[in-house]
């Protein structure tokens, strides 16, 4: 029930308490932490902070009461300014204020001494704040935490740093209550109990999304993942709605459609661009011209899935398929940003087998189905992090923080025996490294307590906190006749290798030609011109195909009562496979092999997924070259893989048996630098090769350097080292997906079917042109391919 006043408030925006937001306000009076499910604009904020506010008012007083995480420092600054209307309001003698990496050091330090009522904060700057040796009488208080898209953290290693963080803050403030917010939830009581809530509340109600596929004008593409050639169609829509989100798969994606508008923007609409690798205050103008309504459309990746509240927004385009059914309705519910109204998407395939991908999200949005995996058991790298973090805060007992430890979800399992190993690596490095003073950072004392060993040390820990580890970056900035200008964001150093002065590339909406590297620094300039200019591509980039739309994907192929959905050059598509060849079925796996141009090709229609693909690439291609049959490469798609070699491949059922999951798994492993390149990630994150020395920082080269020094010699006298383990489970869980592969190869068992084909087949057109695009880069050879390609299909 609200207090009067509240209850006014209420009243006077035509506003009606929602049973949700109630529910929280009578769980937190009983003292229940809850998790709350509720589609997007349903109040999910308000609910989470109610009982905190109404508190408040009932019995100000100083100190932190609430602790706000959220996984995005940009939806902390947004929530902070949503929720100053009912604090101005109703006069509640309520600070609200945010803590990140931004904050600067004066406001910090005031924060310690003079803590707000209320504090918004992410999984990083609250683990930062629990390794200082004041964080007991900082968090003293506390009364509740409010944990926003719980779903984006949990089940990755900044969800494992968050757990770890409410596990010590179970013992600092253990009376505090929990409150966990989520829009789209596939596993709810793993959800619950990575959150620590004893109940779930599930809003009611909520209008369903209306999805539209749209194709883009002209013939619809055999291959390719970026769909450029829909900037009409997207404009066109643009200029007919209000204002727009264009959400893309990735960075490189986004920079060429918000060039490809541009060229077209006769209207000269306002867009903007948005993504990860731009300046943060380039990101922060566009948030605010957004929130202003300065803005017709913005052009952006994941950087803005989450929950950023622009009510203006009335229409979401996803150009290209969206890979999951949780991550689309995700991206649909920043339209009509309320709950009693639909969101409106429009979803746009860049190729034919996107269609097929497009149609099974809007039926599995339209069934009310979700995806995703439940979170996994966490990184031993975090723990590591977190017990130093631990020390440095002040000395424990192994007992008592194995006991902590093992309330945090992803940890419940976790054996005394690895919580020991992990201990030990931070203690000495392990035997393998104790010998080097630089990686003992604790010792004990005579009642068996660990202490952190030096100042320097807890400084260094402080420095290097996080779990976000990106490929080496170099940042980009504009140069001109009056000197240094703005920095527009960072592209990987990689990228930058390849560039000469001269040549232009496409960053932060602009094209740019490349003028020096400088330190860290690569300068540039506006260009134009001729030429194809270079576009930046990003690792990790590219998201994989979900195991539930994946199979939703097989049901269509293998249902012809359904193409009716489909658009006729997609059903044409279909129907010259069927005549040509076979579909690919439900549960089985379809290979086709047939010579072209003096080689062979093996395809495999098997739906799991880029990283999957990936892996079972590299171990098919070991056994072809076993067999004789002389792989040449090999090339993978969410949907297929298709591999090319000198000779005839025969047998091709016994080259799929799981048994490749063995050997051949462990050599592929050590031989190549996946494992290395993981490590690198681990050490860091371990503290074993911190980014950042006090008084000084380590180069990039570097950090790589002495972890592929230290990973040697752990490979050669500690093979069991607690890292080399943890960088195993990272490849095994990560690109290798090891765990998906395992799954399809006893799927598929008994169930291959090979077709020995005499030209290619309608299904296998997009993968030779991948092949040709991965071999041979150029429109216009590209073009002479698939008009070859097509010729071969007509004469078939």
């Amino acid at each position: 029930m609200l207090t009067p006043e509240f209850a006014a408030w209420f009243a006077a925006r035509g506003w009606t308490p929602r049973p949700h937001q109630l529910a929280l306000l009578d769980a937190a009076r009983a003292g229940e932490s809850v998790l709350l499910i509720a589609p997007t604009g349903g109040g999910k904020t308000l609910a989470g902070f109610l009982p905190s506010l109404v508190d408040l008012a009932a019995t100000p007083a100083p100190g932190l009461h609430t602790l706000y995480v959220s996984p995005l420092k940009a939806l902390a600054v947004d929530i902070a300014r949503n929720l100053m209307a009912p604090v101005t309001a109703l006069g509640l003698p309520i600070r609200i204020e945010t803590r990140s990496g931004d904050t600067p050091p004066n406001r910090r330090a005031r924060q310690r001494q003079d803590p707000p009522q209320l504090l918004l904060t992410t999984p990083e700057s609250l683990a930062l704040l629990l390794s200082l040796p004041d964080a007991p009488r900082l968090f003293a208080g506390l009364a509740r935490i409010v944990i926003d898209e719980v779903h984006a953290l949990a089940g990755t290693k900044r969800g494992d740093q968050l757990a770890l963080g409410l596990a010590r803050l179970g013992t600092l403030a253990p009376n505090a209550t929990r409150a966990a917010l989520s829009a789209t939830v596939a596993h709810p009581a793993a959800l619950a109990a990575f959150a620590g809530a004893g109940r779930i509340v599930t809003a009611e109600g909520g209008a369903a999304p209306l999805l539209e596929l749209v194709l883009p004008d002209g013939p619809l593409s055999w291959a390719g993942h970026m769909g450029i050639e829909a900037a009409p169609t997207i404009l066109a829509r643009l200029r007919a709605a209000r204002m727009s989100i264009v959400f893309v798969n990735t960075r490189a994606q986004a920079e060429l459609l918000f060039q490809a508008l541009w060229k077209l923007n006769d209207p000269m609409l306002p867009i903007g661009l948005h993504h990860g690798s731009l300046d943060p205050a380039q990101r922060r103008r566009v948030e605010a011209a957004m929130a202003e309504g300065r803005l017709r459309a913005v052009v952006a990746t994941a950087s803005l899935d989450l929950g950023l509240d622009w009510g203006a927004v009335d229409q979401v385009i996803q150009l290209g398929a969206p890979k999951g059914v949780s991550r689309l309705l995700q991206r649909v519910g920043r339209a009509d940003h309320r709950m009693d109204r639909p969101s409106r998407a429009l979803l746009i395939p860049a190729n034919r087998f996107e269609v097929l991908e497009c149609e099974a999200a809007i039926e599995a949005v339209a069934e009310g189905a979700l995806d995703g995996d439940p979170p996994r058991p966490g990184g031993r790298d975090v723990l590591a992090q977190h017990l130093l973090g631990l020390a440095c805060a002040g000395p424990f007992h192994p007992d008592d923080a194995y006991e902590e430890v093992l309330r945090a979800a992803p940890y419940a399992t976790l054996t005394r025996e690895d919580f020991d190993a992990v201990l030990d690596y931070v203690a000495t490095g392990g035997y393998a490294l104790a010998a080097y003073d630089r990686h003992r950072k604790l010792f004990r004392d005579a009642e068996g307590r660990y202490h952190v060993r030096s100042a320097r040390i807890a400084a260094q820990h402080r420095m290097n906190i996080g779990t976000i580890v990106e490929a080496p970056m170099l940042r980009v900035r504009l140069a001109s006749r009056r000197g240094a200008g703005p920095v527009l964001g960072e592209i990987e150093e990689y990228f930058a290798a390849q560039l000469r002065p001269g040549d232009s590339f496409i960053f932060a909406g602009r094209r740019l030609a490349f003028l020096r590297l400088r330190e860290t620094t690569v300068e540039a300039t506006e260009a134009a011109g001729p030429g194809e200019p270079l576009v930046p591509a990003y690792e990790g980039g590219r998201l994989p195909l979900s195991t539930h739309l994946a199979a939703r994907v097989r049901a269509l192929f293998a249902t012809p009562a359904r193409w009716a959905v489909f658009p006729e050059p997609v059903r044409e598509w279909l129907r010259l496979q069927r005549a040509a060849s076979r579909l690919p079925g439900r549960e089985g796996l379809l290979v086709e092999t047939f010579p072209r141009a003096g080689r062979w090709y093996l395809v495999a229609y098997a739906f799991e997924g880029r990283n999957a693909h990936q892996t079972l690439g590299m171990l098919l291609t070991r056994r072809m070259a076993r067999a004789g049959f002389a792989p040449l490469g090999f090339v993978a798609t969410d949907y297929v893989l298709g591999v090319w070699s000198a000779m005839q491949p025969v047998g091709v059922a016994s080259l799929f048996d799981q048994d490749m999951l063995g050997d051949d798994l462990e050599a592929w492993m050590a031989e190549s630098s996946m494992l290395r390149r993981n490590f690198r990630n681990v050490a860091v994150i371990a503290g074993l090769t911190p980014r950042q020395q006090p008084g000084a920082a380590h180069s990039r080269r570097q950090v790589t350097v002495n972890t592929d020094l230290i990973y040697d010699v752990l490979r050669k006298h500690q093979p069991d080292h607690v890292l080399l383990r943890a960088a195993r489970d990272d490849a095994t869980s990560g690109l290798i997906d090891l765990g998906r592969l395992a799954g399809f190869l006893g799927r598929i068992r008994g169930r291959i079917v090979h077709m020995a084909l005499s030209r290619v087949s309608p299904l296998a057109v997009p993968v030779l042109l991948e092949i040709g695009r991965e071999s041979v880069r150029g429109a216009a050879t590209e073009d002479a391919l698939l008009a070859e390609l097509e010729a071969e299909l007509r004469g078939a």
